[in-house]
């Protein structure tokens, strides 16, 4: 497996990419870099869709701050085994599969070759799933999570008919069939005017640029099967138990203008579960990590308090 770099987003220094075979069989591909004297290591969770060059920026970023840096790509996209003949449907058939993922990078790379303490970053559904493993794993001394999908914004769909409609294409076997709505294929130069994810045409292009050198990493939109087991994983989170916080101090950050999850699903969450900070960067769009450079240093600078404090 290969790491992806272009003119406009440059390797990490001492990336080390691997090929990881989870328990169920799957492929992953992951990578480490570890600068001199590092100050522990940051474990990025990327969203839905996205592939690790996506992370390359906020890679160097941390690494100027001395920390050393692990991610990798849920299966099913970027560079890890598809699910699917069709490698742009965007499918998973139960969340409880990505925690095999992060299980065997916190195995096979982060504990034998990253140095520790062990810091989270997750963003979107990798906030999701985050907080699905800060229910009882202690690998992280501390956690920051961004937009995370914590609700959906349905728009002219109920909840309640989503769920029927994921029923009904389990029981006729299109668990594979693109949700209605949701392009087929991931988003190009064009789409950037009114786009939800960020606000920043340059960082936008960029990693538009990298998709059209690098074609085999893209992906469209979920299917029925990836939104059901998404809501079945959003029921389990929900029933978290009022007197039982997370396995780590834990700090949410949301996008004042996110259109991608719903905020009072983020919001209700806080609320309900002990000891979670909260902060809201009002002119951000979803991809916090991917914003203009003044969203982006108010999210740095956070972070940075957050880590060390």
């Amino acid at each position: 497996m290969e790491l992806y770099p272009t003119a406009q987003n440059r390797l990490p220094p001492h990336a080390q990419v691997h090929d990881l075979v989870t328990r169920d069989g799957i492929h992953l591909r992951a990578f480490h870099a570890v600068p001199e004297n590092p100050k522990g290591t940051v474990v990025i969770l990327g969203g839905r869709a996205e592939f690790l060059e996506r992370y390359f920026e906020t890679t160097h970023d941390l690494m100027k701050m001395g920390y050393a840096v692990a991610s990798f790509d849920w299966r099913g996209q970027g560079g890890s085994q598809r699910l699917l003949p069709n490698p742009l449907r965007g499918h998973v058939g139960s969340f409880a599969d990505y925690d095999l993922d992060l299980d065997t990078v916190m195995a096979r790379v982060v504990l034998p070759h990253c140095p520790k303490p062990f810091f989270a970053l997750g963003h979107s559904t990798g906030g999701h799933l985050l907080l699905r493993a800060l229910r009882d794993t202690k690998w992280f001394s501390r956690a920051m999570i961004t937009s995370p999908l914590l609700g959906f914004n349905f728009g002219a769909w109920p909840k309640s008919v989503a769920r029927g409609l994921t029923l009904g294409a389990k029981l006729t076997f299109l668990d594979w069939a693109f949700l209605p709505g949701f392009g087929h294929l991931p988003m190009g130069y064009d789409h950037f005017e009114g786009n939800p994810l960020t606000s920043d045409k340059r960082r936008f292009r960029r990693d538009i640029t990298t998709l059209m050198e690098y074609p085999k990493l893209a992906l469209g939109g979920p299917t029925y099967g990836w939104l059901r087991a998404a809501m079945n994983s959003l029921d389990e989170l929900q029933r978290w138990s009022r007197k039982k916080g997370a396995t780590c101090p834990t700090m949410i950050i949301a996008a004042g203008q996110d259109r991608v999850v719903n905020n009072k699903g983020i919001a209700d969450f806080v609320e309900r579960v002990p000891g979670i900070s909260f902060l809201t960067l009002a002119g951000s769009r979803h991809e916090i990590m991917n914003e203009q450079d003044m969203i982006r240093e108010k999210f740095l600078a956070a972070f940075q308090t957050f880590i060390a404090s």
